[in-house]
């Protein structure tokens, strides 16, 4: 899959595709039936398959200081995207300037002059320009004038009939329901990563751990997980059972959010490798250990668990 991040000048193998538009954080089932929708259009019809996107995330520009919220930072998207067979991701700066873009103008300058699109794929609710003045209604007026076909994705749902949606994505981790959460993306929800150097405390009690830093990602509910763990091995991906706190180290009188993940039955040097975390099961709130055996105590305890909620998973 080829990435650009520009409109203008795109070459021909970029233009005139049946596009998906959204921002699509998370990739979650309800995103994953737009983007297919336009990848059966595409090839029914011969023509490029596209994903436009943009970044930051909207909510991350008019908000800079909010609470972290991201479920897929735009790497994971884009490899996310990349799986499904997409041609080319189109990833448009989220500035001020862009921000005030009228509706019109964008379909103009981007949809139609700058990308060619010839189908244009969203979900019911997308909305976009200026004061979020554009909708899948002007979308599809203006296909009817410009020449291009439209079609809008109607609300996906579960079993009980509520419709897949990030913000249940992000509800369900607050309160630490990671497989609700899954239920949502299709997948498990996964933190990832380059292993950073920690204080070396748990190789020293016996539990060795990898150590990652969230940045932009959600902060799920703090507490001890089970997890897969997925090392990079060249192309390939291995993957490890194991367990993880999630959490600012209460014992030790941590301040910063860290994913500490201990891997079963793993020898190797994992520091400055790429670490993909998996949250598959919540076992318990992060809690204050009175000591070292405290705490070894209860990482033995939990693993025990995690081993066997992985079993089952």
């Amino acid at each position: 899959m080829r990435i650009f991040r520009h409109f203008h000048d795109l070459p021909a193998e970029a233009r005139g595709a049946a596009v998906a538009i959204g921002n699509f954080d998370g990739l979650h089932r309800g995103h994953r039936a737009v983007i297919d929708e336009a990848g059966h259009i595409a090839r029914a019809a011969g023509m490029p398959w596209a994903v436009l996107t943009f970044e930051p995330h909207p909510r991350a520009f008019f908000t800079p200081g909010a609470e972290p919220f991201r479920l897929t930072p735009f790497r994971i998207k884009a490899r996310h995207i990349e799986a499904m067979g997409v041609d080319c991701m189109i990833v448009l700066r989220f500035d001020r300037d862009f921000s005030r873009r009228p509706a019109g103008a964008f379909v103009t300058d981007v949809l139609v002059k700058g990308l060619g699109a010839r189908h244009v794929v969203s979900g019911y609710d997308f909305v976009f320009g200026h004061k979020r003045a554009g909708n899948t209604e002007l979308l599809l007026h203006r296909g009817e004038k410009d020449g291009f076909g439209f079609t809008c994705v109607t609300a996906m749902r579960d079993a009980d009939g509520k419709a897949y949606s990030s913000t249940r994505v992000r509800a369900f981790l607050k309160n630490a329901e990671p497989g609700a959460a899954a239920e949502v993306l299709g997948r498990h929800f996964e933190i990832e990563g380059r292993v950073a150097h920690g204080d070396h405390r748990g190789q020293a009690i016996g539990y060795p751990t990898a150590n990652l830093h969230l940045g932009e990602y959600l902060r799920p509910a703090n507490g001890v997980y089970a997890v897969r763990a997925g090392v990079d091995r060249g192309a390939a991906t291995v993957w490890h059972a194991g367990v993880a706190n999630l959490g600012r180290r209460p014992t030790f009188a941590g301040t910063d959010v860290i994913l500490e993940v201990h891997l079963f039955d793993f020898d190797g040097d994992l520091y400055g490798r790429h670490l993909r975390v998996a949250l598959v099961g919540y076992l318990r709130p992060e809690k204050k250990f009175d000591g070292l055996d405290d705490l070894k105590a209860q990482i033995a305890a939990d693993s025990v668990r995690a081993r066997h909620v992985l079993a089952g998973a």
